[in-house]
């Protein structure tokens, strides 16, 4: 019996190790290979391989696999191309890069608590809305309004799903449209506030919709935790927390020397 456990040990610490080195070698691997080839293709083939676990079964269940994954594709995909956007020249962002991919994929992606499941969401509008920021000034205002329905859509899915609510997917859906509003209303005035030198970027919307989801989901929990009455008294410190935030955003960090 214990030299059964000791093996039983012995196997699990090995299946741990071997799944945080491939962890660490697709995070660096995506992000090297972005910026080597001067190309995103390679690094997003690598990001969709890596969840072949969502098309390894039958393809009823691909939908609804698609949309339990949908933060992780935001958050992978948007890994590799922030690289992308950074260029083929090494700077520091994309170190940075590899280390916030690693952290994502071996400490925050695997934890299912609720509490996790805010701050992966959130890391998700926060990188996802940087992203469709930087690649809309190129394009489109469609793709910002477009990504910005799926990240609004995916991040309140992600939580409703995992705190067990009701009428998750409509929830989403208005929260999906909610962040597309505010993005096609900020399309004209994109602002992105740089780090010198370093090659690191975070876009004034995606700083807003994150505080706003910050916002929501406390809401959220505070409804669900009273059965639909909201005691604003609970609430009150978050609410005013991202209100000022974003103010302070609108009106002090909003001159035209950031605007992209």
């Amino acid at each position: 019996m214990a030299d059964y456990i000791f093996i039983r040990k012995s196997r699990n610490a090995l299946s741990s190790f071997f799944h945080i080195l491939l962890n660490l070698l697709l995070a660096i691997a995506s992000i090297s290979i972005t910026v080597i080839t001067g190309n995103c293709i390679l690094g997003l083939i690598l990001v969709l391989i890596s969840k072949w676990r969502v098309f390894a079964v039958n393809h009823r269940y691909w939908l609804l696999n698609l949309r339990s994954s949908l933060v992780d594709f935001i958050v992978g995909t948007s890994f590799v191309l922030l690289a992308f956007c950074a260029g083929t020249t090494w700077l520091p962002v994309h170190f940075l890069l590899m280390v916030g991919y690693s952290v994502w994929l071996i400490l925050i992606k695997p934890r299912s608590s609720t509490t996790f499941a805010i701050v992966q969401a959130l890391i998700a509008v926060l990188l996802g809305a940087t992203t469709a920021s930087i690649f809309a000034a190129l394009t489109d205002p469609v793709l910002l309004v477009a990504a910005a329905f799926l990240l609004g859509y995916a991040a309140s899915n992600h939580v409703l799903v995992q705190s067990g609510a009701e009428n998750t997917n409509f929830l989403s859906l208005i929260n999906g449209l909610i962040f597309a509003e505010i993005a096609w209303l900020s399309h004209s005035w994109l602002i992105l506030y740089t780090l010198g030198t370093t090659g690191i970027c975070i876009s004034q919307l995606a700083l807003i919709l994150t505080v706003l989801a910050f916002a929501y989901f406390k809401v959220h929990a505070e409804l669900q935790a009273h059965q639909g009455k909201l005691r604003f008294a609970n609430v009150a410190l978050p609410v005013l927390f991202s209100l000022l935030v974003i103010m302070v955003l609108v009106l002090g960090f909003s001159q035209p020397r950031f605007n992209i």
